[in-house]
């Protein structure tokens, strides 16, 4: 929840929020959307990286492919509970809402067919994180009988 906050608040990521992820090489998903401002609700067209239960992003492709860059943005899916279509939600098409259930972030895919991939690729990271955590915490209970 702490990179969330630090979203909402405007800072930049955390090297922590992004250590050990070769965003650069064979994400799950990549491709341009449109984010809206966490302060000034614009809209901005951001290269998005999904990998290993991050979704980061970066200003274009040429920095996402760049093993010295440093991500504008980092979202641990983990922390979110919902990703789910939102053209009403924003008046938008293409409309998609990434949410923890305290804090939505709300994202434009360029067509229906993006949008539905963006969704599915994160509900199934946000499954695979929710199950390695709930997998490790009974390994740990195990562990302590």
């Amino acid at each position: 929840m702490e990179n969330l906050w630090r979203i909402a608040t405007g800072q930049d990521p955390s090297p922590e929020d992004y250590e050990g992820i070769e965003f650069w090489s064979e994400a799950e998903r990549s491709g341009w959307l449109t984010k809206q401002g966490d302060y000034i609700r614009t809209w901005r067209r951001r290269w998005f990286v999904l990998k290993r239960g991050k979704l980061l992003w970066f200003k274009d492709p040429a920095a996402a492919g760049d093993r010295g860059s440093i991500p504008r943005g980092v979202i641990s899916v983990g922390d979110c509970l919902t990703v789910k279509g939102a053209d009403d939600a924003v008046n938008k098409p293409f409309a998609f809402e990434l949410s923890t259930g305290g804090y939505t972030m709300y994202f434009l895919a360029d067509n229906e067919k993006a949008k539905e991939e963006w969704i599915n690729s994160i509900g199934r990271s946000i499954v695979q994180h929710s199950r390695s955590i709930t997998d490790s915490e009974v390994l740990d209970y195990d562990h302590t009988r």
